[in-house]
């Protein structure tokens, strides 16, 4: 089976043969972060899918945030760029996580970690983490690991 990598870089030689630009472009912006994020550090590496993957997820959310920015400041083609892009990404990540999905993961982590309290949000949360990685945004799994808490 393919690395993520991989079929990223597959997907940008179609684009390319295809001629879509917006894919092309996306696809070259992630690998090249991705070849940067290998090379930072003291040595050379190669990233893992689930590494990849990280990277691929902040990228999408720094596409969100910026076409937000761009509509409050009325720019909406470039709101509407960033979002295309974003959605472009988004074709790469694992399928997002439902309310009932999430809660039912963090019933589980807290059953598993013996939680009670407010105070011991972080045990839950540093078991959720790897568990939900790329699938819900950390502030939403930290809310509904305090709403659980709270209750």
């Amino acid at each position: 089976m393919d690395s993520l990598k991989e079929r990223l870089r597959n997907d940008l030689t179609a684009s390319m043969r295809a001629r879509d630009e917006l894919r092309m472009s996306t696809l070259r912006m992630v690998l090249t972060t991705i070849t940067t994020s290998e090379v930072a550090g003291a040595t050379a590496r190669e990233l893992s899918d689930s590494e990849v993957l990280a990277v691929l997820t902040k990228e999408a959310k720094k596409r969100h945030e910026a076409a937000d920015a761009f509509r409050y400041g009325g720019r909406n083609d470039r709101a509407e760029r960033e979002e295309a892009e974003a959605g472009v990404i988004a074709e790469y990540l694992p399928a997002p996580l439902s309310d009932d999905e999430l809660v039912a993961m963090v019933d589980a982590a807290v059953a598993e970690t013996g939680a009670s309290s407010p105070r011991e949000m972080g045990a839950v949360m540093k078991v959720l983490q790897p568990r939900t990685a790329g699938r819900a945004d950390g502030a939403r799994v930290a809310a509904a690991v305090r709403t659980r808490l709270n209750a």
